[in-house]
């Protein structure tokens, strides 16, 4: 027969489990296992977050470069240096203080933080701007077609340290921009699409020995600027390169260049913009770039503008 009890007995004795050595092995060679493991897993999600933080600065580099060059191809005219950092009230006369931040606009208000590095006149197009009428006839008012046009614009890029919670601790690019209206064909004392708070046509009737010197005598309208400097794109480079890389026939603006520069020939309304961004500065704050890195891309272009002008 049987012994159920001993049967039981044994089986108990049988599956009594581990002992706390037994454990205490086992959790170190786990350990041993598990921690390279992890550190392999964790290296692997660091340079993944590192790979696509690359990535977005370089997206963004390039495409900041390419709205940069469309919006330079329409310059008319270009400020070198001496046009940005002269006051109009200079013997040798510049926009310095016709431009914000001296002359404040939201956004930027403040030199210390907002430095201006491409100044630029353009003639923009205005699709459908005003009607074909030139009469107040029953048939121009139920007319709706509509001609083209285009008007004056001076547009500024501007490198802005970054002063609030909403950017990075790095810099970013920003841009203004001020309009000329669209005058009513039938009085040319109206618009029909009023200018910006600001906005004065330059004046070539002024005097001066060359289109430089006329187009440095520019002063805006007398009224505060409205019109805000947005950003264009955050994660621009802050360290300083003092090396001067322009060509001879150039001006470098600003004088000291970082992760946002231009080499300004206004005679030949011609450019060359550089950018830098820091794709380190997305992961951890307050992160420098070395300029070697692939982590602090760069992106230059050479553009030529329309050039229209003519001191006369």
């Amino acid at each position: 027969m049987i012994n159920l009890p001993k049967l039981l007995h044994i089986h108990t004795k049988q599956n009594c489990g581990f002992t706390l050595i037994e454990l205490l092995v086992g959790i170190v060679l786990a350990g041993l296992v598990v921690t390279p493991l992890m550190n392999f897993m964790l290296n692997i999600l660091a340079t993944q977050r590192q790979e696509e933080a690359k990535a977005n600065t370089d997206q963004e580099l390039q495409s900041t470069i390419n709205y940069i060059t469309q919006d330079l191809r329409q310059a008319i005219y270009i400020y070198d240096a001496d046009g940005l950092n002269n006051n109009s009230n200079n013997i040798s006369p510049g926009i310095r203080n016709q431009i914000p931040p001296l002359a404040p606009a939201p956004g930027c208000d403040n030199e210390a933080n907002c430095t201006p590095v491409l100044v630029f006149w353009k003639r923009e197009f205005k699709p459908e701007a005003f009607s074909r009428c030139t009469s107040e006839s029953i048939d121009c008012v139920t007319n709706t077609q509509l001609d083209d046009t285009f008007v004056y614009s001076l547009v500024a890029y501007y490198l802005v340290a970054s002063a609030d919670s909403t950017n990075s601790t790095t810099a970013r690019i920003a841009r203004f921009q001020i309009n000329d209206g669209v005058k009513d064909p039938r009085n040319s004392n109206n618009y029909t699409e009023p200018p910006h708070d600001g906005f004065q046509f330059f004046n070539l009737r002024v005097p001066g020995a060359t289109l430089k010197d006329k187009m440095n005598r520019w002063q805006k309208a007398n009224e505060d600027y409205t019109n805000s400097v947005a950003t264009l794109v955050d994660f621009i480079d802050t360290s300083v390169n003092t090396k001067q890389n322009c060509p001879d026939n150039t001006q470098q603006v600003p004088a000291v260049a970082s992760g946002f520069y231009a080499c300004v020939d206004s005679t030949n309304t011609t450019a060359q913009v550089h950018l830098r961004g820091n794709a380190i500065a997305r992961i951890r704050n307050d992160a420098t770039c070395d300029r070697a890195s692939v982590y602090c891309p760069t992106v230059s272009v050479q553009i030529q503008g329309r050039g229209l002008l003519s001191r006369n």
